[in-house]
């Protein structure tokens, strides 16, 4: 019999130490849209919760998290920071900064702590999905959960209107 911690995913493991409630979802392919793995997973694609890193300064980083197709307002999060210069992480920083590749980020499972913003729009789902360290994997959990399992982080309005 195969060890289930073997099976899980970083996120899923660091999910299941904090005892919260979710499941795994095993993409058949790869997955090319946010719409393509919304319906996948049986889900509308606002319950797609990304995980998008931005570089402050050399070694500063933050993790904006928002639902679906939104997309992260840059003055909101430069207002919100008090930072007038910001970029969004390259794929190197990403990989560098929280151990997962793009597409499958998570604010959960990082080898250091990182500034996290939530937008409040999350909370607008009672079912969400978000990345789960491996490619190709999702991990689906209750809104509720997902914040009562982050440790540390900032409620805000982070995207576009």
């Amino acid at each position: 019999m195969q060890n289930i911690m073997q099976s899980q995913t970083p996120v899923s493991r660091a999910l299941s130490e904090k005892g919260v409630t979710h499941r795994q979802f095993h993409h058949s392919g790869p997955i090319t849209s946010l719409q393509q793995a919304a319906q996948e997973r049986g889900q509308r694609p606002e319950q797609v919760v990304r995980s998008i890193v931005f570089r402050l300064s050399q070694d500063e980083f933050v993790m904006v998290l928002v639902s679906g197709p939104e997309q992260v307002s840059w003055s909101a999060l430069r207002s919100h920071l008090g930072r007038s210069r910001l970029t969004m992480a390259s794929q190197e920083e990403v990989l560098a900064k929280t151990g997962y590749e793009i597409g499958a980020v998570s604010p959960f499972g990082l080898p250091d702590p990182m500034k996290i913003l939530v937008d409040q729009g999350i909370l607008e789902e009672e079912e969400i999905s978000i990345g789960s360290g491996t490619r190709g994997v999702t991990i689906i959990l209750n809104s509720r959960d997902f914040i009562y399992a982050l440790e540390d982080y900032e409620f805000g309005r982070f995207k576009s209107d």
